[in-house]
């Protein structure tokens, strides 16, 4: 039997956050394309947790050797360190092509938000174990709906960057986690009442996920009608056999004082596979868009294994040979990680 005490307690952190669990899983519900996987999204959130619990030890080291005032550390150290911590995932999802759209990076960055309140409600519970539970609804609640809007905000803006740049470096992260901070520390001031600061957090993240949702629904139908047009089109000219009176072909043909026949022949194939790839990747977004659930190909492994073996017999120089072939790099990368977790 469950004392009525800790009961209670599991009650409050319950409160808490399952208003913010629910949002995010409205995020994921209302996400046309199912993009995000629910595995990923856990994981996301255990992420959270892990970080939260280094930020914390982190956090109290540094408060104990340098002899800072609690109160003000938590307004101005703390912010950077934690959201910094949050936003390092995210970096890492960009870099290995783990996020498509700006949607994505919001669901990212909500979860790992949400497991990093998760983690610091639980902390708080135990040292304001006295706390009414409306006291608990608006700390639990706001703070929950703050980590998770933080940190995806940093990751809306980072992947919009990174589009816009084509880059993965730290530095798409600097706009994004000067905005999470800013309001990270402005949360941590108390300025307004509990109740004021937890209202306008209700009220601003909504309405930032509604254009977020618009905007990448938006680019995602966009970028599939164009992009599977000309994927369809250029396949169908590399396996007419007529490639050497097109552009593909006279392209090609004015590589051959860099690389060997046999090197052209298999750049050839690598973009053969790739559109054949590409524009499954897009037929199953589509398809998914309307409703259907799309089985697994199992010829998928060895295309995708003879993609990697032909990008190595290649090599780099190769790769950026063909890039003018491929449309948005960041997204042709992603739909091929996409298809891959289809196997």
């Amino acid at each position: 039997m469950i004392p009525k005490e800790i009961l209670g307690h599991i009650l409050d952190v319950g409160v808490s956050l399952l208003p913010v669990f629910a949002f995010l899983a409205g995020l994921m519900f209302f996400d046309s394309f199912k993009l995000v996987h629910f595995r990923s999204v856990l994981r996301a959130i255990l992420v959270g947790c892990l970080v939260a619990v280094a930020a914390f030890l982190i956090n109290t080291q540094i408060v104990s050797l340098l002899n800072l005032d609690p109160s003000v550390y938590r307004r101005y150290g703390a912010p950077i360190l934690e959201e910094i911590g949050k936003a390092l995932y995210l970096l890492y999802l960009l870099r290995s092509d783990r996020i498509g759209f700006s949607v994505d990076a919001a669901i990212y960055g909500f979860a790992v938000g949400a497991g990093f309140a998760f983690v610091e409600n639980v902390y708080y519970l135990q040292s304001l174990q006295s706390a009414s539970f409306l006291v608990w609804f608006i700390r639990g609640f706001g703070t929950a709906i703050m980590h998770g809007g933080a940190t995806a905000i940093v990751g809306i803006l980072s992947k919009v960057l990174s589009d816009r740049t084509s880059s993965r470096s730290l530095r798409i992260l600097l706009p994004g986690l000067a905005i999470a901070v800013v309001v990270h520390s402005l949360y941590n001031h108390f300025l307004l009442s509990p109740l004021a600061s937890t209202v306008g957090i209700l009220v601003v993240l909504p309405l930032l996920t509604v254009l977020v949702y618009e905007r990448s629904e938006q680019a995602t139908r966009r970028w599939l009608g164009v992009g599977f047009d000309s994927d369809v089109e250029l396949l169908n000219t590399v396996t007419t056999g007529n490639i050497e009176r097109t552009n593909v072909g006279r392209y090609l043909q004015s590589l051959q004082h860099r690389f060997r026949g046999e090197v052209i022949a298999d750049m050839l194939c690598f973009l053969r596979i790739h559109l054949e790839l590409s524009v499954q990747a897009k037929g199953i977004l589509m398809m998914r868009a309307n409703g259907f659930v799309v089985p697994p190909d199992p010829e998928v492994k060895d295309q995708l294994h003879e993609l990697d073996y032909l990008e190595h017999m290649i090599g780099r120089t190769g790769v950026l040979a063909m890039k003018p072939f491929f449309h948005t790099s960041s997204r042709h990368l992603w739909q091929l990680y996409m298809l891959g977790k289809q196997r």
